[in-house]
């Protein structure tokens, strides 16, 4: 049988790693070698080390992060209103349940704060890409 050939289709096509921005370092290796004899020798290199800073996924790991303290947030105050009906309708336990009530809500408000941070670091990842692509804001007014 003749070998196939294996296409892939992608629904989204990649950008190629020449269009990404690079960071390019340079710093020096020195590997030391024995000749079994006594006698040591130093060799030192030049590293060249290139790395593509992907802004698109950094965006999408903010956004993703974002909906998660959204989703923290929504049920941390489900559950702080859950306790407050509950507080009421069980008048034994109603310290404890008022309690409970009252770490929901404070889990809550820290949940909608990570939620507006990591919104944030999602518009500074968007704006680091449109810098690195070229892109330019004009500001009219």
């Amino acid at each position: 049988m003749a070998e196939e050939k294996h296409h892939h289709h992608h629904l989204f096509p990649h950008k190629k790693e020449e269009d990404m921005p690079t960071d390019v370092g340079v710093y020096s290796e020195t590997t030391y070698a024995a000749d079994g004899m006594g006698d040591y020798s130093a060799t030192t290199e030049a590293v060249v080390v290139e790395e593509t800073h992907d802004y698109k996924k950094e965006e999408k790991h903010h956004k993703h992060l974002e909906h998660l303290g959204e989703l923290g947030a929504t049920a941390a105050g489900v559950y702080a209103l859950h306790e407050k009906h509950k507080a009421k309708k069980d008048p034994e336990h109603e310290h404890k349940h008022k309690v409970e009530e009252e770490i929901a809500a404070a889990v809550a408000v820290g949940a909608g704060g990570y939620a507006f941070h990591e919104h944030h670091e999602k518009k500074e990842a968007k704006k680091e890409d449109e810098e690195a692509c070229g892109k330019k804001h004009h500001h009219l007014f």
